[in-house]
Formats: C-alpha cells, structure tokens, sequence
C-alpha cells in the first residue's frame, strides 16, 4: 500500500487571473512524502529504490525534494547517488554500459547526480508535467563486490523523495471549432485544454489576432504557443508566434484524452490579448460493429474450450481457426471498400502476474493489404508496466509468394496509430516515437522488446507496401503478430533468475545474473566465467570440507563421539550447499537449497560450540545438556534470523564464558595455570586459536564476489584445522567407545545382564581408585 504523508489541498495557496470567459484560474497545492528506504550499490536493478508519485491532470508545476542522509556518525567519503525519473513506467536504466539482449530497445530516462557526505538535499522542477503516474528511482554506484556479514556496520545512506505541486482547478476547456478570448503575461500564462476524440488524424490550433493595446507594435504577438506536456523524454510541440499570429499543427494526434495548450508572453511587462480556436480532423475510422454482441460471446467461448481442450481438440480447432481466418480474409475486400482501416478485434489475457497476452479473435494469422491498414489495439494497465512487452511479427508464407520487392510494415506506437505506412514515412505520431519494423520473403521474422512499458494503448499497424505502385498478384498476405508481456526479457536465459520484485502494491521484475554475466537479460558475456573457472570453484568448495575428515578420526580416537558426529554432519551438508549454491551450471542439489543451506549453517555453528565446551572439561552430565540445550537455540536463532551476526557470536561468547570459568575455576583450586603443561600452549591452544583467529578475519573482511571461491575453502579448511588443535587430549578413565567412569555406574559396550538392570561389581566399585 503507497504511504503517501501529506496530501492536502491548500484552497486558497495561489490564484492567477485569465480573462476567459467569467474570470479567474485558481491553483491549489498537493503535497506527498515517501518514507525514507536506505540505498544500495548499484548491481543489478533489484539494488534499485523505486518510488512512484500521481501527478493530476492539470498540473501546472512540479517540484521534488530528493533528500539523502547518512546512517552513521563514522567517516565514509563522499558518494555520489544517482536520481532517475521517468513518467509512465519505471526508469530502464544502464549506470555501468552494460549491453542489452538483441532487438530490446529503450530510451533513456532523466538522470540526476547527488554528492551526498552526511546529508544533501536537491530540487527538481518540471513546468506542465504530463499527468499520471511518476518513477523515481535511486541507487548509490557501482557495486564494488565486497561481501558485508549481517550486523557489521557500515556505511549506509537513506533515501527520501517529496513532491509538490501547483494544479489549477477551472481550467478553460478549448472546444472545437471555437474561438476564446485569452490574455496572457510574462507571469500569468494562458492555460487551456481541449478534448482530442479518438480516430482523430490531425489537429489544429491557431492564435490570432494579438494585442498588448501600448504602441506602435500593439499587434505584434510575441507569443509562445505550446501543445501537450513535458514528459522529460518528449517535450510539448512549441512555436513562436510573430506578426499578428500563429498556428501549431500535429498529424496523429493522441487518441481519447485530453491536451494542455499554454500561450505564454515573451513582452516584458505586457499582458497580451489573443484569440484562439482549435480544429481536429477525424479523417480514418473503421467500420462500425454494432450492438450485438452474440458474436464475441462465441468467440470468448471458443477460446475457452480451445485452451481447456485436450491436443487433438486442439488440432480440430487450429483448423478451424484457419477456416475461420480464410473466411475473414476472403470478407477483407468488400470491407475494406467501406473503410479505410481493418481493425482486428484483439482478446486480453491474463495468464500470470506480470504475463499478458493478446490474441486476435479471428486466428492467429492476421490478413494485411497494400491499399488500407490493419490496426490492432493493446490496452497496457500500471500492473503490466513492470514487464517487457514483446513483439514478434512472422510473415506467413505458406500460401503466398511475396516478391523481393515488396514487405509488410509495422509501426507500433503509444497514444495513437500511425495509419499512413511506407518506407519514407517514419514509424511517430505527433507527440510521440514508435518502433517500426518489417518482414519480407528473405526476413520473414522480427523482433522488439520494450522493457518497462508506458501505462497506455498501445497500437499496430500493418501495411503491404511494394517499390512500384501496384503489387501484382499479391495484394493480401498474411502474418501473425504474437504480442504479449513477460516478467523478463527471455526468462533471463541461462545464466540469469527472473525475479519479482515489489515497491509497496506496485510489482515489476528484473533479472539477477550469475557466473559472471551481466546486462538487462544477462547477455553481456564480457566477464563471464568460463566453465573451467565454474568447475574450479565449485571444486574448492566442496574437497576443502574433506579437511574434517582429520578433526572426525581424532575426536573418534579420543572418545569424544558426539562430537564427531557434529563434525560429521557439518562436512557433509557444507560439501553439498555449496555444490548447489554455485552461480554456473556445475551445480549439483541433492535436496532443497533452503534445507542444505539452513543445515549447513547450523552444523558451523553447532560444531564451534561443542568443540568449545568440550575445552572447557566439564562434567559430561553438563556438557551433553548443554550440547542439547544449545543446538535447540541455535536451531531457533537459525530460523529466526539464518544470517544474524548475533548467531554466530552469540554462542561462542557463551561456550567461551563457560571455558574460561571452568579454567579460572580449576586454576584456582590446583593453584597453578590451566591447561598446566606449557606443551598444551605452544603446540595445540595457541596454532589452533591462530587458525581460527585467521579464518574469521578472512570471513569477515577480505571475502569478495570475485575471491570468494579460494577465500571461503581458506575458511574450511582453518576451521577444520583449529579444531584438530583444540580438541583435548583424552580424558583419564575414559574406555575406547565407552562413556566414562567417573560416574557412580559405569556402562561398557558387554555388560553382565541380571534380570532387567545391568550388573556390576560392587567389590571393584569399592576398590576403584579414582
């Protein structure tokens, strides 16, 4: 849910006056907050801190506050946080030069640059910002790879967007065909809007008859007319009026929404007089369905048994839908004698979150003619923006010989069509670019990607366009558009994961590469990792756990079973976590990645505090409840919180209390240190605390992405080292696979049975010397 703090309505903030029709423009101010989310280094987009703001319609200013604060009191330098904002759709953004998969296009968003020391603070104002929704996305630079342990400090910097706005709320409406009277002045623009209908094919507006009534040049305008809004990356189609006046035109329009027309003045210290009026043309509109809906109910029904049918239902229907697509194109001439533009009726699916699909009702194949367009219509909802939309447009040639010369042409464009197709005429509408494309007999498929899509209606327009004016034979082919929306660009391929990602109810998805690939899809192979170089780590990791095979064999040969057995089940479950937990595809699971990687955790943890208590030489009735009480607590913390400084140190700070008051409390009572034998120090105590020492500097600060494969088996194997030094030496009376006999019974593994109790000796109990 958006968390939006501050959002009201100052009525009476701001008025300016517009001799409209009955007088005044009165703005309000909205203002909205974000809470601040601590930033990260750049990696991949999931490092990103993506926040959206709802700016409405009639907005006359935009201003943001973007906000960065330091965490800690220590000295970090100076970085350098990275604002990117983008209307539409979330920012695609490339911080390190990265490449992107083939025939994925985008266009890059507004980028500013924070030097941040403890806190910084900066603004951003946009005049007529397009209405909708905004995306602000921030990050710090580059990753460096250094690996952070959970719970260390360091150097973390918060992030905190605000905006506020100017709205005004009676703005005079520009209808078509009449004329309004306006006054303008440097401070006081003239603000208007008009209602642009769908299927409209130009537009029109004209200022004239200008005045500032001061003068000899009380009719030289001095004007800037501006039609549509700023969305950083197209801006409003501007023009400077001289003389007596002006006119602004656009060609394709955008469809079924409404324009912003601002008339400023260029004077000093004049306010001008104008008039203006605006025109539309609906030149193109297809033909009419009716009311009727008994067909598409039919339609809806056969796609719904065409999916739940089983493959040879299936095969009946792809005939059908053949039949079906032959029949609607042998119906395409005499429609097309009616209208100028065949649109196709296109089905909406919602397959999974983050995947859509459009269909054409018909079939898929799609009949397209060199004498009108066909049009196809894509209605993109805010929860699709966070997906790519995918375009791939195969020219069915299975019936049809299309000459060399001749092609099929694709435009895709957002807001309104392009519905006059040729080679010379670019794939844009007035305000905004497409991507074209075309397939012919040698290319008979393309292909375009557009990650992180615009919220609007996107259409597709198809024409068979040929070098001389008449194509021949062929003047209707076919084709088949398959459009749909995917989490990520090709599932991110081989070295990539899909991942969902969420910023309060808004989801969007990117890709996480491994083994050294990088890029929006992970195709950029420039420090990919061979497989030979896969291999290696995955070896390292795995054989240098067989370095407890020496710890196992001498805590069997010194009685101390169980915590061979601890011991055990470390090496084994760390052998294989990190063979699944490789980047590459020399990867090996034996069972679920959450379950190795829980167990092999708690077998490190739990095998540094047995080793620990078995130091300390406490009474065995202690030390096994204490090896119990502290496995079901580690296993607790372990859930709780699996990568937790505090579950690591927490049970070696406990096991070390316990060791050193048993030491302190022995050194006491026999008056000298303990261990006594300077031995015990010089050769097992002080290596095996060295090894350990090293092995957790080694963890802690040196480990990287990029040396983590010979770092991490340097930490088996001093771990598995330190506890061959520091396990003690066997205790006195303690029998080879036997319990010790310092109780008040002991147990072998061949006891005399009596009855249902075990026997023994009282007379050797008597004269056991202890």
């Amino acid at each position: 849910m958006e968390v939006c703090f501050l959002r009201g309505l100052l009525l009476v903030a701001l008025t300016a006056v517009a001799l409209g029709d009955d007088g005044q423009v009165t703005f309000v101010s909205e203002l909205s907050s974000k809470p601040a989310q601590k930033l990260s280094k750049y990696g991949w987009y999931g490092n990103v801190r993506l926040q959206r703001f709802h700016i409405p319609e009639e907005t006359a200013i935009a201003r943001w506050l973007f906000s960065v604060t330091k965490g800690h009191s220590f000295h970090c330098g100076q970085h350098n946080v990275t604002i990117h904002i983008r209307w539409g759709a979330p920012p695609v953004i490339n911080p390190i030069d990265l490449v992107f998969p083939n025939a994925t296009l985008w266009v890059p968003s507004l980028s500013l640059t924070l030097p941040v020391t403890s806190h910084s603070s900066t603004t951003f104002n946009l005049s007529n910002p397009a209405p909708g929704t905004w995306y602000i996305a921030a990050h710090l630079p580059e990753d460096d790879g250094r690996i952070e342990q959970k719970g260390f400090p360091s150097c973390s910097y918060f992030f905190q967007p605000q905006l506020s706005i100017r709205r005004a709320v009676d703005t005079p409406i520009l209808q078509h065909g009449t004329v309004l009277q306006q006054t303008t002045a440097p401070d006081r623009p003239a603000r208007l809007k008009l209602y642009v209908p769908a299927f409209a094919s130009s537009l029109s507006v004209s200022v004239a008859d200008c005045s500032s009534g001061e003068g000899a040049d009380s009719g030289n305008c001095s004007l800037v007319l501006k039609l549509g809004s700023s969305s950083l990356q197209q801006g409003p189609v501007t023009v400077n009026c001289s003389g007596n006046g002006c006119s602004a035109a656009l060609s394709s329009p955008p469809w079924d929404t409404w324009l912003r027309v601002v008339v400023e003045s260029s004077q000093d210290n004049r306010t001008v007089t104008f008039s203006i009026v605006s025109n539309y043309t609906v030149g193109c509109k297809p033909q009419s369905v009716g009311l009727k809906a008994d067909d598409d109910i039919n339609k809806l029904r056969g796609n719904s048994s065409h999916t739940n049918s089983t493959s040879a239902g299936n095969s009946s229907l792809s005939t059908d839908a053949v039949a079906l697509n032959n029949e609607s194109a042998s119906l395409l001439t005499p429609l097309l004698a009616s209208a100028c533009v065949w649109s196709v009726p296109v089905l909406y699916e919602e397959v999974d979150v983050l995947s859509l699909r459009f269909t054409p009702v018909n079939g898929p194949n799609v009949s397209v003619t060199n004498t009108n367009p066909t049009l196809l219509t894509y209605p993109l909802h805010t929860q699709a923006t966070g997906g790519t939309l995918n375009l791939q447009l195969t020219l069915n040639t299975t019936n049809v010989n299309l000459g060399n010369s001749s092609s099929v042409v694709a435009c895709l464009s957002q807001w309104a069509p392009v519905l006059e197709l040729n080679h010379s005429q670019p794939c844009r509408t007035g305000l905004f670019g497409g991507y074209g494309l075309h397939v012919n007999a040698s290319v008979p498929k393309a292909v375009v990607r557009l990650p992180f899509p615009q919220s609007t209606t996107w259409y597709l327009t198809l024409q068979l366009t040929c070098n001389s004016s008449d194509c021949g034979n062929t003047s209707v082919v076919s084709v088949v558009p398959e459009v749909f929306v995917s989490a990520c660009v090709e599932d991110c391929g081989t070295y990539g994961e899909c991942r969902l990602l969420r910023s309060y109810s808004y989801l969007y998805s990117a890709c996480v590469c491994k083994a050294g690939w990088n890029g929006w899809g992970c195709t950029d192979d420039s420090t990919a990792q061979s497989y030979r170089h896969q291999l290696t780590a995955t070896l390292l990791l795995t054989i240098s756990n067989l370095f407890f095979l020496p710890a196992i064999v001498v805590a069997i040969k010194r009685c101390y079973i169980t915590e061979a057995s601890v011991y055990l089940f470390t090496m084994f479950f760390s052998t294989f976590y990190h063979a699944c937990d490789q980047p590459g595809i020399a990867v090996l699971c034996i069972m679920d990645y959450d379950a190795l990687q829980y167990c092999d955790f708690l077998g490190s943890v739990c095998s540094i505090w047995v080793t620990i208590l078995c130091m300390a030489r406490i009474r065995d009735t202690f030390k096994y409840a204490l090896f119990i009480l502290g496995a079901l607590l580690i296993a607790m913390s372990m859930q709780l919180d699996r990568k937790g400084l505090w579950n690591l140190l927490g049970p070696i700070l406990c096991a070390l209390l316990i060791m050193v008051t048993a030491w302190v409390y022995r050194g006491v009572r026999r008056r000298h240190c303990y261990p006594p034998s300077w031995q015990r120090w010089v050769l097992y105590l002080i290596p095996g605390a060295l090894c350990a020492l090293i092995g957790v500097c080694l963890y802690i600060f040196t480990e990287t992405e990029d040396n983590y494969y010979y770092t991490h088996s340097l930490w088996h194997i001093l771990v598995a080292t330190c506890v061959v030094f520091l396990l003690p030496p066997k205790e006195k009376g303690r029998e080879a696979l036997g319990w010790s006999r310092g109780w008040k019974w002991s147990w072998s593994w061949r006891p005399r049975v009596c009855g249902y109790t075990l026997c023994e000796s009282g007379k050797d109990e008597l004269y056991t010397v202890t």
